[in-house]
């Protein structure tokens, strides 16, 4: 084997770091993602396994997270609570396969959608049927078992709007479109080998900002967000606010206002926008340079209802192994 002349100059300069283990103090000294063979450990009481996870979630970074137990309320606990695109369980977390743990992380980690995932190539499209992604949806579900019923209760906002709108047809009817098309707050079991289980679930984002000029546009988005199950942040004008007093309770409760100077401060992990295009660029550059994670924004022309729902999803991989728990109990059904 012959030495690349080139390699040789990279290793002579270039920064090497060993295995290395760290002892913290406390997970607030861990600033920054580290990658590399660095294992940073820290000691906590058992009794305080909810705050080191908070204190993760504070972090704003949210890749991959591996738990190892066999006390189901622990596992319950941990993956019920962290803001982690994938999650492992009495497994390593390294080696995700495609289809089986869809891989990308949330917050500082990752936009979404998760690479090896159902709606990873819709991302890359210009253009596509409006129901292409519940198409795939409905394909897998008639392969494998589906839960929806997180879906049913953070759609009842959504319901309220729609009874509201018995006057305004259009209105009523792209309640019932966008209830149709969301997936949020649907769990859904992927293949994977014996010993194994992996599932997908679909959560929607905390807060979408929602900027519009009338309020036909206003209505069309606060529908599609409600679908999704996400609260709304609207600038504090005197359009939104008189149509938040005309909207049922329901939907008002999930409907957050802040001035137009204090936008960019506000937290809002996605962004829906009608009206010119000189606007929305200068929205946009506005979102770019806020700190923190990178915010999504969508923009349309007056009007426009061809809502992208799966942008205001988040996406998390939870991969189980069963083995150590005592086994496969699905194998007991096979006759």
């Amino acid at each position: 084997m012959r030495e690349n002349s080139e390699d040789a100059r990279e290793w002579r300069h270039g920064t090497f770091v060993p295995p290395t283990l760290i002892e913290l103090d406390s997970f607030d000294e861990l600033k920054k993602e580290v990658f590399g063979p660095v294992l940073h450990v820290v000691r906590y009481n058992r009794n305080e396994l909810d705050k080191l996870v908070e204190q993760i979630n504070a972090s704003g970074y949210g890749l991959t997270l591996g738990v190892h137990t066999r006390i189901d309320e622990t596992i319950a606990q941990v993956t019920g609570s962290a803001k982690v695109g994938n999650l492992y369980v009495n497994r390593n977390m390294v080696g995700a396969v495609v289809g089986v743990q869809p891989f990308g992380g949330e917050g500082l980690s990752g936009t979404g959608p998760k690479a090896g995932g159902p709606l990873y190539l819709y991302r890359l499209l210009s253009s596509r049927p409006q129901d292409a992604v519940g198409v795939t949806f409905a394909r897998q579900d008639a392969e494998r078992p589906l839960d929806a019923q997180l879906k049913t209760l953070l759609e009842k906002p959504l319901q309220a709007l729609q009874q509201w709108a018995a006057g305004r047809p259009e209105l009523q009817a792209l309640c019932q479109q966008y209830s149709e098309q969301a997936q949020s707050g649907t769990q859904r079991l992927l293949p994977g080998p014996t010993g194994e289980r992996n599932t997908l679930t679909l959560m929607p984002r905390e807060r979408v900002l929602c900027v519009a000029d009338n309020e036909q546009d206003a209505l069309i988005q606060l529908a599609a967000v409600l679908a999704v199950g996400c609260e709304v942040l609207w600038p504090d004008s005197a359009l939104q606010r008189d149509l938040a007093k005309k909207l049922p309770r329901e939907v008002s409760e999930r409907i957050r206002f802040a001035k137009a100077e204090q936008l960019p401060g506000q937290a809002f992990d996605a962004v829906i926008y009608h009206g010119d295009s000189d606007q929305l660029r200068e929205l946009c550059e506005q979102v770019a340079a806020r700190d923190g994670a990178i915010v999504s924004v969508q923009g349309f022309a007056r009007g426009e209802t061809n809502l992208l729902l799966e942008r205001l999803y988040i996406e998390r991989s939870l991969s189980v192994n069963t083995a150590a728990a005592g086994g496969n109990a699905s194998l007991m059904t096979i006759g």
